[in-house]
């Protein structure tokens, strides 16, 4: 699986404005609506939010992965934002997170789901590839990096 496989350039923001975890998640669902527009935002809303109760998808190094699972979808889909001021997640290691990534899937499916989260995971513990995303600037250069280490995966 690539992670272009369910990433959408219209999927991308390249300079988030929410400053809270709650303003993030609602552009990052937002941006997932633009490729999926029959998802019921709300739900989706309180899936993410009922899964950070449990612990935060900040996972550290400046990094979230927040995730759910949706009934009624038929795709794993995924949205990319980046804040370069950073945003408090309450993630793992305390530091502001700057690039996200949320996965949604199908409830049905576990087994791709966790595939999915240990790619993106994967991806971004590359510091170089956490640089390059930091850098560049529009959705195109944004979506040129992930595809190049798409490929190299």
């Amino acid at each position: 699986m690539k992670i272009l496989d369910i990433l959408t350039q219209e999927s991308i923001i390249p300079e988030l404005k929410g400053r809270t975890k709650r303003q993030v998640l609602e552009e990052l669902i937002d941006a997932m609506l633009q490729h999926k527009p029959q998802m019921d935002r709300e739900r989706l809303m309180g899936v993410l939010l009922d899964r950070e109760r449990l612990g935060s998808t900040g996972i550290g190094d400046g990094i979230a992965i927040p995730h759910g699972k949706i009934k009624d979808l038929d795709q794993l889909i995924l949205s990319f934002g980046r804040s370069t001021q950073g945003v408090d997640f309450e993630s793992m290691d305390g530091k502001p997170v700057h690039l996200f990534f949320l996965l949604v899937a199908p409830e049905s499916c576990a087994g791709i789901h966790l595939r999915a989260l240990a790619k993106i995971a994967r991806l971004l513990k590359n510091n170089s590839v956490r640089k390059q995303l930091g850098n560049v600037t529009g959705k195109d250069e944004i979506f040129a990096v992930i595809r190049q280490e798409d490929e190299d995966f």
